[in-house]
């Protein structure tokens, strides 16, 4: 195997990772402020290899570095923050270059171990490197993460874990499975590889990762497949899972319950999803805005407390209408983002606004023909109704008889230029909203 070579570049000063530390020691005066190889890419031939397992394996680092695009900024939806900075070290034995190669075996092990080891990293905030090796002999970057958590006899990097799975599809995902990206051509343009650890809501969009990245080792809910490169991830289970644990065993890591979908939070929604809504904000600081329950019938309560919780990740306008969509669920159930803040009173619940009406409305079908996956001809009636008055610009084709997210953001729009707000624009039409729609 040829040894690869690869750029070396660091991140920004106000880093915390050892490598940083060492640099801003030993060079303080950078010009740019940030680490000085951030504006000279060297590039660095392995002059070494090691012997492991009958063949040569790269002595010196693999790295990788996920592709950020010239304006990261110009991809909605995708905290650039979120984007790890992981360059890998070669593959070396357990315990550093200077410990006992070991031979080629796949353990046997549950997927309940594999989240569990996972787990005691980022729990103990393992901090990134690609040249340093944990208490456990594992090196800490994104593939001594995964060798870790599988017990693989040594250190493995991207060009090599594959050889220790076989190849699932996305459906059939469950906790202790990876994620792996390797580019052979360039291994350091992204490769990277992520712990699966179940998925966040019903719509199979995003999932738990564990992952080892600067500046630590965490726990994350992230978009499928990643934040970038995300066509080119493949998913593979490891081969010494426990007979009975391949494909067919429940997940380990409990999921929480995954995200039900729009339709049940809103105004007339009554449900236990509505309830667990309301003990996830209660844990995250909203009590006070909750002087009963909470419980499963939908209260403008819950709707402000969902609220604040929204804008407490600094969400604005759209993104903090109350009304909990996948991000703020998964947010919620994973207990991460930013809690509410606590010490001071809940605002005062506004004036009810008048309720649309919900009686004697001519050939309004029944919001059960307005949810995620459904298909008929009310939704295309609606589509090409909400075009014909003007608020057709978030349909790209169509409009046609499956409900998706254009239809709903154009009934929100809609909604909204009547003077509605909060549970009242859902985006989901009601009675009212289809008679003055139609009329």
């Amino acid at each position: 195997m040829e040894t690869p070579v690869f750029e070396e570049f660091d991140p920004a000063s106000d880093c915390d990772c050892p490598g940083c530390v060492h640099w801003r020691r030993v060079l303080p005066h950078s010009r740019t402020g940030r680490h000085p190889a951030a504006h000279r890419a060297v590039l660095l031939a392995a002059a070494a290899s090691t012997t492991l397992v009958g063949h040569t394996a790269p002595a010196f680092a693999a790295p990788h570095t996920p592709e950020h695009p010239a304006n990261p900024a110009a991809r909605p939806g995708v905290p650039t923050g979120d984007e790890p900075d992981t360059p890998q070290g070669g593959k070396t034995p357990l315990h550093g270059p200077g410990g006992k190669p070991a031979v080629i075996r796949t353990p046997a092990t549950t997927r309940a171990d594999i989240i569990k080891r996972a787990k005691t990293w980022v729990a103990a905030q393992v901090p990134y490197s690609m040249s340093e090796y944990w208490s456990d002999g594992y090196r800490q970057d994104c593939s001594g993460f995964v060798s870790m958590a599988w017990n693989l006899p040594g250190n493995e990097w991207t060009g090599s874990l594959d050889q220790y799975g076989v190849k699932i599809p996305k459906d059939d995902l469950q906790p202790g499975d990876i994620l792996l990206f390797h580019n052979p051509a360039d291994p350091q343009a992204g490769s990277h590889v992520v712990i699966f650890g179940g998925w966040t809501d019903y719509t199979h969009t995003y999932y738990i990762a564990y992952e080892e990245t600067r500046p630590r080792a965490r726990r994350q809910a992230t978009p499928y497949a990643y934040w970038s490169n995300s066509a080119r991830y493949t998913a593979y289970r490891y081969k010494g899972l426990m007979a009975g644990t391949a494909g067919s065993d429940k997940p380990s890591e409990p999921t929480d319950t995954p995200y039900p979908g729009a339709a049940y939070f809103g105004p007339g929604a009554n449900n236990k999803h509505v309830t667990r809504l309301g003990q996830m904000l209660v844990e995250r600081g909203a009590r006070p805005y909750y002087t009963s329950g909470p419980g499963p019938r939908w209260t403008d309560t819950d709707r402000r407390a969902t609220q604040a919780f929204q804008q407490a990740q600094g969400w604005r306008g759209k993104d903090a209408d109350g009304l909990p969509g996948p991000q703020t669920w998964a947010l919620l159930v994973t207990g991460e983002g930013k809690d509410i803040r606590t010490g001071t009173a809940a605002p005062p619940a506004p004036a009810p606004a008048p309720a649309p009406s919900s009686h004697g409305v001519s050939g309004y079908p029944g919001r059960a023909m307005f949810r995620p996956g459904v298909s008929n001809k009310y939704v295309t009636l609606l589509g090409k109704q909400l075009v014909k008055k003007g608020f057709g610009k978030y349909y790209t084709t169509g409009p046609g008889p499956r409900w998706g997210e254009a239809d709903r953001r154009a009934v929100e729009a809609f909604q909204r230029a009547q003077g509605w707000r909060g549970g009242a624009a859902d985006g989901y039409p009601g009675p009212e909203t289809w008679r003055r729609l139609f009329k």
